[in-house]
Formats: C-alpha cells, structure tokens, sequence
C-alpha cells in the first residue's frame, strides 16, 4: 500500500523539482565579467619596473581618486623606507592633491601625518614646515569632520614643536582666529589650541600672552566657545602657578559657574573640583563648599548635572573633607544614596534601562572606595552598606561590572570588617553574566588575600565554606563557555589560593577540579596555565603524604596514560615545574618519568621530548647529578640511532647543535642569577618541610598532651579511691593487729616469768625480727611481720600451757610486794603495746609508701617514653629527683623502725629480768591471769 503511494508520488515530486529549478534559472541574471572597460583597465595598470616613491608620484599625478587615497593612506610605510625622498618628492604631491580635494581624500591625509607623529617615525624638527604648513593651510576646512581631523593632527604635533616654531607659526595665526569675526569652528579650535600650548611655555608668557586671550574667550557670545575655554583653564592654571590661579582664573570660574547655561556651568563646576588642591582652605571653605551645596541641589531636577556629579563625587569628597561640617558631610552622604538608586523606579524594585541613570549608577560605582574613605570604615554598615550592596545587585549588567571592578578596594579599606560584603562577593561570583566575572577576577587575588587573611570569623556560619563552592561554581560556569581567554586568567588567579588556604582544604576542594581540567580540557593554554596552577598547589602543600598522592596522579594519569595526549601534558608539565621548582627537586620528582618518554610510540610526544630536552640539561649541575646526566645523554644517544620520524630527527639535530652550545653561549651573569634563584627556591622548600615537621611535632605534641591530662586524670580517682580504701583497710587490720599484739605481749611476759629457761629463745627471734623489718619494704614487710608474730604468739601459748600444767601453785610471804611489781610490768607491758602499735603504723605506712614509689616507677616508665618522643629531658629529671625524695623518706621510716624495734628489745629484755627474779612463777602466773 505504502509503496504504491510512492510510485504515485514521484513524478509528482519531479515535477516540483523541476519547477523550482526553472524559478531559480529565472532568477539568476548575467553576469557581468568585467567591472571595467578597456579604457579604465589602461588608466589603472602602472609600468611595474617603477619603484615604491615613482609610482607613489605617478598615482599622485595622474591616477583615478581611489588610487590617490590608497597612496596617501600608505604613506606612514614610505617614509619609513625612504623618508629623504618621501619628504622631498611625495609629500609635495600630497599637499598639490589636497587643493580643492574631497573629504575622503582629507581624512586620509589628516590620519597619515597624525600616524607619522604619533610612531616618531621621522625627526619632527627636521620637516617640520613640510607637515605644519600642510596641517595649518587646512584646519579652517568647511566640512567640520574635516577641520576636527586636522586639530587633532595639530595637537599631535604640538608635542613633539620646539617653542619657537610654536611661537611663529601657532600662537600668531591663533590670535587672529579667536576674534569674533572667525567662524565658531575657528574659535573652538583657538580654545583647543590655547590649552594645549600653555604647557610648553613658562607662567610669565602664559600670564602675559595667553591669559588675557584666555579670559576673551571666556566672556565669547557662544555657550559652545564659553564651555570649551573653561576646560582648557585648568591646564593654563597648572602652567600658571598656585597664586596666579587664585587671583585671575578663580574669579573667572566662579563667573561661569553661575552662567546661565548649564553646559558651561557644568564645566566651570569640573573645572573647579580639577583644580582643588590648587585652592587654598579658606576658598574651599567660602567659594567651593556652597559651590557644591549648590550643584546638588540643582542636579535633582536636572539629569545632566547629576551625571557631572556623580562623576566628580568621590573627589569632591575627598578634597572637601576638612572643610566640611558634619551636617553638609550628612548632606552629601544622602545625596550619594540617592545617585546610587538614580533611574525611575519600575515593577520589582528595580530599575528601567534608560542610558543616563545607568551611567550614574555606574559612576558612583567608580567612586565608592573614594566614599568609603569619606564616610570612615567604622561607618560603613550604617552609612553605605545598603547602596552598595544594591549596586552590586544592580540589574544592569554594566553597573555591576562596574561594581565587581571596584570591589577589591573596598575590601581593602574595610580590612577586618570585610566579613560584612561577604553576601555581595558571593553574588558576582556568581553573576550569570561573564563581562561581571572578567571584572572581578581582573584583582581577585587581592580581594581573596584580604577576605582570607582578616575573615576571622570565616568558620562561622559556614562562609568559609560558601566562598570557596562559589568560586568552584565561577570555574565550572567559565570553563562551559567559550571565553577561554577568561577560563585562563581565572585559573591564573587561582593559583593565589596555594598561599592563603591550608593544604587540607586545597587537596579537597581545588586539586581535583584543576586536575581534572589539566586532562580534559581541550584548549591549550588553558591546560598550560592548569599545570602551572597544579604545580603552585604542589609546591605549596605542606603534606607529605599529599604531595606524594599528587605526584603519583601526575605518573599515573599523565607519565604512563594510555593517551598520548595526556603524555604531552606531561612534558607540558614539566616546563612549568621547571620554572616553579627548585633543581633538586625537579631531578627528584620529574626528570626521570620525562626521559621515560622516549620510548613513547607516538612521534609527537618524542618530538615535544626533544624540544624540551635543552631545559632539561640546564636543570642539571655536576658533578651532584652525574647519573642523571648520564641517562640523558643515553635518551639523546637513542633517538640518534633508532629515530625513523623525519621531523624527530631534525629536531634532535638541532637540539644536539644547542646542548653543545648551552654551557658556553650562557652568560655568566645570567646564569648567576638563575644559581641564586635556584638557591632561594630550594630554601623556600627546605623551609616548607621543616614547618610540616613541626606542625606534625605541635600536632603529636598537642595529641600527647591531651592524653597524658586525661591519664592524669584517671590516675587521680583511682589514686583518691584506692587511698579511702587502704586507709580503711588498715585502720581496721591496725585495729586488730593491736589487740593481737598486746595478746602476744601478755602471754611473752608470762611464759617468760614461769620459764626463765625460754629466754634464750625468745631472744634470738628478736634481732631477727629487727634483722627483717630493716631489710625489708612494702607488702614483704608486712606479711614477714605477721608471719613471725603469729609464730611468736604460739609458741608463747605453748609455753605458758606447759609451764601451768607442770608447776604447782604455791603462795608466798611477800604477795604484796610481788602485785605492786605485776602491776608496774602490766603497765609497761601496756606502753610497750603501744609502741608496737606505733611501730605497725609506720610499717603501714612504708607499705603505703612503697606502693606509691611502684605507682610513681611506672609512670616514670611511661614518662620516660613520652620524653623519648619529644626529646624533652627535664620532666624526667624532676620526676626522678622526686623519686629520690620519697626513697630517701623511705630509708628514714626505715631506721626510725629500727630504732623503735630495738626500743622495744631493751624493754623486753628488762622485763624478762625482773620475771626471772620472781620467787613464785605460779603466783606471777595466777596474778597475770588476775
């Protein structure tokens, strides 16, 4: 079905094929294969054996008016080839062609000579009547466009005149034109003129000559000549000094600010605020102040005024500021508000696009830093945030780029409070047009320099954070379009960062993204100025482990990528590393992986190998890099002998024919220069590793001595809870021991008075005991001494059960005598109680002491290897000084429990004397008991 549709239709479809073609045949018309006849062909064809100068004539002379314009247009050429014979026999031809020539003709001669003075082509004084004559004999021309070409030639020249050619042939034909009688063109000229001429001669001709044509000019009948002189005041009031400007030219401004048209007002008002620090206090205090007060006024109701205002703000400020009081200073602070929202307010709070309120806006974008400064830093928030922050809003394009212009000085003048415009610089970094973007990055390094160093308070609120996505955002908006010129300076102007953030935030957030440009990017000098910046965060990375991960990258993806294009970005690579880093390192890092290279299958990368091989050699210094040099020579050897590329071969050739020369054409001073550059880098690396080391020494340093507080700490509360428990413990086992001892006492008095015989052994066991608790320390003394006591305490027991079982009870004469004496032993029996009781304490307490000096060993172990890290012996010595301390209170405790252990001897000993004279051992048994 389909397929007979479309055998039906194709003749159709023919049919309209050919009708369009019969249209288009219609259509077309003949063409004309000669633009010219026989006869013009032979006017235009020139004898081509005549040279540049004798053609140039003979068009002169005898060509058509094309050919004449193109002959003067080229004239600035010959008279750089031949400007004898230019100015001999061309330019008379010029000026004969010039008589009664058109305007086309004129503004080629005009622009030729203008052309000439301007390059100092020639030596002016050598022709100068050949071009001054010309230039005069044609500035009065009818045609206005004309005559102006020729005045601006004459100017030109004016510069380059000797005085008294200026006096002959300008300043003589200028007093005739400025009568009334010459044309106004004459007269605006004479203005032009005048101003100009005034800086050639000293104040004493300009008061005497020029003064006087000056001030007639002034008081001219056309507002045009009027405004047109009093622009010219200024320059003939800086040639004419402080005191004459004062007494005969500021009256004359001060007249013409008040005159009746506003263009010369405006320009007596310029004028003026040019001039101010040619004018004394007390004027600016009486004639320039309410001259100001009065323009603001008027520039509400007129829009050209406020132009003119807006344009001169920042410096009328600037040079009124100690002569204003602080209401006019208020004045003028809102008249400034209001130019900054100048325009007709429309739907949306914004503004239309009429061409004057956008120029002011624009001009008080130019003058805000110059306000900032009037209005005081202090200030700024209250008096001026809210029109700047507009401004940088602002829906025309222009008046934020003007704004994004001036932005780096207001930061500057803000210093430490550049926090507030944080808002303002995300948004145009942000801006969706790039002519805002090309405006900002032009000095953003000085606004980052200044945000990054004096934003403290950056980390609040996540600002830091928001600065650096925005200025990620800028790159990847600039690098989708085609402006590749501003893809370039923007990563140019990131390379600042490398200096202003720390490494951790570049490795994160910058690095990949430069990375990746440097592999994916297809414009050139975008991928060379992506190395560069690469190779800045390189260098300025204060991590080692970072920039082995870097450089690893740079290996991986580039050195050994499977594409060669990556492999030329390498070697590209290498050239800025070259020029970035120190020799040494360059060696260390770089050199080997290039000369790798020359195994490339790829001719191309063999071919940018060779290129590069001669900044290679220069990076190398014998005899340290022999090696190096060695292997080099070997890559130079190789593609000698195994090169089949044509143009690689050639290229070798010539690379050899420089490595042989690079030691010998250098010069000296040159490469001195260089040695000491290369000295400076290598220093600025040194310096980098030895902060990182000792960022990661404060870092450690830091980490230790959090745990070594928190160790303390613990060390504390277990400390503090295993003293309330130890104290606990033996008060309640001192407690105890007592009772036992005095047990122990009693019933050794006892056994000693019922058996003399058993002192013996009883007292052999007391040095010993004195023996051990000298000897010992801590918990061995402790347990030594309950042991023995224990030992003591039975074989006591024993001895008094055998002595009462054996031996009767008998009952002496002398009972009384003998109770006195039991009493008298009982009770120092009881004192001696209590001094083992003391004697217990102190063991308690040289047991706690002793475990204190095992705590303290340990921790002096744990100290000890602390110090060993941070090399810091002074801890340790104090700490074991203490130590000694607590021995040497140790060594005390333990004599002076020597010394109660042999106390407690002797009185033993007494009482086992007086239980030895004992008459009754069953008496003094029964009376113990008692």
């Amino acid at each position: 079905m389909f397929s007979s549709r479309m055998t039906l239709n194709q003749p159709s479809l023919l049919y309209g094929h050919l009708e369009d073609l019969q249209e288009l045949a219609f259509i077309e018309r003949p063409i004309r294969r000669s633009l010219k006849t026989a006869e013009e062909i032979d006017q235009l064809t020139v004898d081509e054996d005549l040279n540049d100068i004798e053609r140039a004539v003979y068009l002169l002379s005898v060509g058509q008016e094309v050919q004449r314009v193109s002959v003067i247009s080229n004239l600035p050429s010959l008279v750089r080839q031949n400007p004898a014979e230019t100015f001999r026999r061309v330019v008379p031809k010029v000026r004969e062609v010039l008589n009664g020539s058109g305007a086309e003709i004129q503004l080629a001669a005009a622009a030729s000579f203008l052309t000439i003075l301007q390059d100092d082509i020639i030596l002016i004084h050598t022709h100068t009547y050949s071009i001054l004559k010309t230039v005069l004999l044609h500035l009065n021309h009818r045609d206005p466009v004309v005559s102006s070409a020729w005045l601006e030639t004459l100017l030109s020249a004016i510069n380059a005149l000797p005085k008294e050619t200026i006096k002959q042939e300008v300043l003589t034909p200028l007093l005739y034109q400025s009568q009334l009688s010459h044309p106004l063109q004459a007269r605006l000229a004479s203005c032009r003129i005048l101003g100009k001429v005034a800086c050639k001669f000293d104040s004493h001709i300009v008061k005497k000559e020029l003064l006087p044509l000056a001030r007639s000019l002034c008081q001219d009948v056309e507002f045009e000549v009027r405004a047109c002189m009093c622009r010219q005041l200024e320059s003939i009031a800086r040639a004419t000094g402080v005191d004459d400007t004062r007494t005969e030219l500021l009256p004359e401004l001060v007249e013409l600010a008040g005159d009746e048209q506003s263009s010369v007002r405006l320009a007596a008002f310029d004028t003026i605020i040019n001039l101010m620090e040619m004018i004394d206090s007390d004027d600016r205090i009486h004639v320039v102040v309410p001259l100001v007060m009065s323009v603001c006024e008027e520039s509400q109701a007129d829009e050209a005024v406020m132009v003119s205002l807006s344009f001169q703000f920042g410096k009328l400020c600037s040079g009124l500021t100690a002569s204003l009081s602080d209401d006019q200073k208020g004045q003028l602070l809102q008249r400034f508000k209001a130019l900054c929202v100048a325009g007709p307010q429309i739907e949306g709070n914004q503004t239309d696009g009429n061409n004057e309120s956008t120029l002011i806006r624009c001009n008080c974008c130019f003058n805000f830093p110059a306000m900032v400064v009037f209005a005081e830093s202090a200030h700024f928030l209250s008096a001026l945030y809210p029109s700047f922050s507009s401004l940088c809003c602002d829906p025309e394009v222009s008046v934020r780029r003007s704004a994004a212009a001036s932005f780096h000085q207001v930061v500057k003048l803000l210093s430490s409070d550049v926090q507030v415009v944080h808002k303002e610089l995300l948004a145009l970094l942000q801006d969706d047009a790039l002519e805002v973007l090309d405006a900002l990055m032009t000095h953003l390094e000085e606004t980052l320099e200044v945000v990054l160093s004096k934003g403290e308070n950056l980390m609040l609120d996540n600002k830091l954070s928001e600065l650096l996505s925005a200025l990620l955002l800028a790159e990847q908006k600039v690098g989708c379009s085609l402006r590749w010129r501003l893809h370039e300076k923007l990563l140019q102007r990131y390379s600042c960062l490398a200096r202003l953030l720390s490494g951790e935030l570049l490795h994160q957030s910058f690095t990949p993204r430069i990375f990746i440009i440097l592999t994916t990017n297809k414009v050139l000098p975008v991928q060379k100025e992506a190395a560069r910046t690469f190779c800045t965060f390189l260098r300025y990375n204060r991590r080692q482990e970072q920039r082995q991960e870097m450089m690893e990258r740079l290996i991986q993806d580039l050195a050994q990528g499977r594409s060669y294009w990556n492999r030329l970005r390498f070697l590209d690579v290498c050239e800025m590393a070259t020029e970035i880093f120190s020799r040494k390192y360059f060696n260390n890092h770089f050199l080997i992986p290039a000369l790798e290279l020359v195994h490339d299958p790829v001719a191309n990368v063999r071919y940018k190998l060779c290129q590069l091989l001669p900044r290679l050699r220069s990076s190398l210094r014998l005899p340290a890099d022999k090696q190096l040099l060695q292997q080099l020579e070997f890559c130079v050897q190789k593609l000698l002998c195994r090169e089949k590329d044509k143009d690689v071969v050639a290229t070798i050739r010539k690379t050899v024919l420089e490595l042989d020369k690079l030691d010998l054409t250098e010069p000296f001073q040159k490469k001195q220069e260089r040695d000491l550059l290369d000295q400076k880098k290598e220093k600025e690396e040194i310096l980098l590793l030895e902060m990182e080391q000792l960022e990661r020494q404060q870092s450690e340093g830091k980490l230790n001595s959090e745990k070594h507080t928190e160790r303390k700490r613990r060390d504390s509360k277990t400390n503090l809870s295993a003293t309330k428990s130890m104290s606990v413990s033996s008060s309640g086992a001192a407690l105890s021991s007592g009772k036992e001892m005095r047990k122990a006492k009693l019933s050794r008095s006892r056994s000693l008075s019922s058996q003399p015989t058993t002192s013996k052994p009883a007292n052999s066991d007391r040095p010993l005991k004195s023996k051990e608790l000298s000897s010992t320390s801590g918990g061995g003394k402790a347990s030594m001494l309950q042991s023995k006591e224990d030992s003591l305490r039975t074989a006591h027991f024993t001895m008094a059960t055998q002595s009462t079982s054996s031996m009767p009870v008998l009952i002496r004469s002398n009972t009384t005598s003998l109770l006195d004496r039991t009493s008298t032993l009982d009770h120092r029996g009881s004192t001696q109680d209590q001094r083992d009781h003391r004697t217990s304490n102190i063991d308690h307490r040289n047991n706690t002491m002793d475990q204190r000096t095992s705590t303290t060993d340990y921790r002096t172990n744990a100290i000890d290897q602390r110090d060993h890290r941070t090399s810091t012996l002074d801890n340790r010595d104090h700490r074991t000084s203490t130590i000694e301390q607590r021995d040497q209170r140790t060594t005390a405790l333990d004599q002076r429990s020597k010394t109660m252990d042999r106390g407690c001897g002797v009185k033993d000993s007494q009482s086992r004397k007086l239980s030895i004279n004992r008459k009754s051992n069953s008496f003094s048994v029964q009376s113990g008991r008692d």
